[in-house]
């Protein structure tokens, strides 16, 4: 975790170069000391929401009757849970502080996510998968709240892209993981392979749970780890950046929750995840369909192994991204498109375009490695816009707005978790192939990077001043 330099700090109390290196500490031990534990939560978190995409060709589907459309609502009931408690979760996290609120968050999903092992049949799975979104509502929009507590602006796009490389992680590593699971897992217990992998991975969220809330620290003035002198440089360095954002203009919780600029935002973060999902939900699918497109013949462990190569790729690529980004944002000469606060939309609407047009060009190649690329390509772009995302809210929302305001985007954003499984799986049913349902994650992706560029012009600190939201 390199590369925390402080071209911009303070020297309120003592001279550049002294301010320089306390900042340059107090980030690596910051960035050290809730980074790991972050990212493995968020690890834990993504395999549960989406391992469903891995049982379902491995035997669920099969053994529960379920066809794609049914498979999709299962895969998507999760974000109308997510949806409905995501604002008030996010709330509460303010109000009664990390530490507690995520480890509730994380004790009830374990709980939800194990329980998943012992389904029956199509309506209890899909009432179960509704209450994983229940209980886990809160949790990344938390996160990412939180990072606003211990980063500065100039530093957020890496804090994200660290705490966010789970995701790639998670489907790279958890494709093989949970196809371990599933293979070897079968008749554990009397039970099938995929049912062992739910209770395998629902697990260790409950056990996180209680790390969480004896490791977690909710503010930096409370971080006994850090030096008085880095304590003080941390919190003045906020402080002074919460009092220029809300001087341009202050944003109330209410306008939080209904400005126009937020639903835009939101339809942004849709197309993001939009392609996230479609790719999380039926690329175990669609590497297993290469058997019939290609002739192509793979045991569960080898499709394990390529489904997690685009994203493994992914996540070097995410990690680099929003290292460049915040790098550009921080040159204070703004020189060129991608320089300063107001560069921040191409850094997001860039890998969004060409994430959209690379995806659904993998079904048209004519051999499968030429397709991976494709998908690999697209995997890049959707994972290396995540980060990039996020410091865009951040730049005029703060206190109960920022709460409110960002779990608003993020739920908004993620029924995308609902529409993708569900309209790819039902064009699938429909044509018999996943071709028209990747055309459609690629026009929303390009479409929600059209409109990254038109709202993040009023995003940068120069356009907030503007008083109609």
């Amino acid at each position: 975790m390199t590369g925390w330099s402080t071209e911009r700090v303070s020297t309120e109390t003592s001279g550049p170069s002294t301010d320089s290196e306390i900042g340059r500490r107090t980030l690596r031990r910051v960035a050290w000391r809730l980074m790991p534990l972050l990212g493995l939560l968020y690890f834990v978190n993504y395999l549960d929401r989406v391992n469903i995409g891995f049982a379902g060709p491995n035997g669920m589907n099969a053994e529960l009757g379920l066809t794609a459309t049914v498979f999709g609502l299962a895969s998507g009931i999760f974000f109308i849970g997510y949806l409905l408690l995501e604002v008030p979760s996010n709330l509460a996290l303010h109000r009664f502080g990390a530490r507690r609120w995520i480890t509730r968050i994380l004790v009830s999903w374990g709980i939800i996510a194990s329980i998943m092992a012992f389904t029956p049949n199509a309506t209890v799975l899909i009432v179960l998968r509704f209450l994983l979104g229940v209980a886990e509502a809160g949790f990344f929009p938390g996160i990412i709240l939180y990072l606003t507590f211990w980063f500065p602006a100039e530093y957020r796009a890496r804090a994200v892209g660290w705490f966010m490389v789970a995701v790639p992680v998670s489907t790279a590593v958890g494709s093989t993981v949970s196809a371990l699971i599933i293979q070897g897992g079968e008749g554990l217990f009397g039970l099938s392979g995929w049912r062992v992998m739910f209770l395998a991975e629902g697990i260790p969220a409950i056990v996180l749970g209680i790390v969480t809330f004896f490791a977690l620290t909710d503010r930096p003035e409370q971080a006994r780890w850090l030096a008085e002198d880095e304590r003080s440089w941390l919190r003045r360095r906020l402080d002074a950046e919460t009092a220029e954002v809300e001087a341009a203009e202050h944003w109330p919780l209410r306008r939080a929750l209904t400005a126009p600029r937020i639903l835009v935002l939101a339809f942004v973060y849709f197309g993001v995840t939009y392609g996230l999902y479609a790719l999380g939900f039926f690329l175990p699918t669609i590497v297993s369909g290469f058997e019939q497109q290609f002739g192509t013949k793979l045991d569960t462990i080898e499709k394990g192994l390529v489904t997690s190569v685009p994203y493994v790729v992914a996540a070097v690529g995410m990690v680099v991204w929003s290292r460049l980004a915040d790098r550009s944002a921080s040159r204070a000469d703004g020189s060129g498109f991608l320089a300063g606060e107001g560069g921040r939309r191409w850094w997001l609407a860039l890998p969004m375009i060409v994430g959209g047009i690379a995806i659904p060009i993998a079904l048209y190649l004519r051999d499968p490695f030429s397709a991976m690329v494709a998908v690999t390509i697209c995997a890049v772009g959707t994972c290396a816009a995540l980060p990039t995302f996020w410091p865009l809210p951040s730049q005029f929302l703060t206190g109960a707005a920022a709460a409110g305001g960002i779990a608003l985007i993020n739920s908004l954003g993620n029924l995308s978790g609902f529409v993708a499984p569900y309209v790819t799986g039902g064009l699938a049913d429909l044509t018999g192939s996943q071709r028209a349902g990747l055309w459609v994650v690629g026009i929303v992706t390009v479409a929600g990077a059209v409109a990254a560029l038109l709202v993040g012009r009023r995003t940068s600190r120069s356009a907030v001043r503007d008083p109609s939201g």
